[in-house]
């Protein structure tokens, strides 16, 4: 089948790069999949979660905020203004800023996007303690 060419970046570093066989993530207009040999696309991300199979079968998933996804000729560049892998985002931190977004509200479109933001670093945290209980149950 073939394979991408996968590079995640960040404004301030690169998250993470190498060969991979999807890519899941989400875009304004809603959720998207990549495989080998797709229509170039350029979008703009939401925040979500992005997922990212490798061609050994491994699941990288990462919490994006914001940016561009592009695909071409199976590179595919996401270029987030804000990411984190799952594992390094600690679940109690990430629980203890959710919980200080919605006490703050939802009234105005950054307390909002807060919210937003808090939500889906929990989801890729919780998302990275879930497999790596799954691997040591093994």
């Amino acid at each position: 089948m073939g394979e991408l060419n996968v590079s995640l970046v960040a404004v301030d570093r690169k998250i993470w790069s190498g060969t991979a066989s999807m890519v899941v993530a989400k875009t304004l207009e809603g959720e998207i999949g990549i495989l080998p040999q797709h229509e170039p696309v350029l979008a703009l991300l939401a925040d979500s979660p992005v997922r990212i199979t490798t061609t050994e079968g491994r699941v990288i998933t990462a919490a994006v905020h914001g940016g561009f996804f592009s695909v071409d000729s199976d590179n595919v560049a996401i270029l987030a203004e804000a990411a984190e892998l799952g594992g390094e985002i600690d679940v109690e931190r990430a629980q203890l800023a959710l919980d200080r977004a919605r006490a703050t509200g939802a009234d105005t479109p950054d307390e909002m996007a807060a919210i937003a933001r808090a939500e889906t670093r929990l989801k890729v945290a919780l998302a990275e303690q879930h497999k790596e209980h799954a691997a040591g149950g093994r």
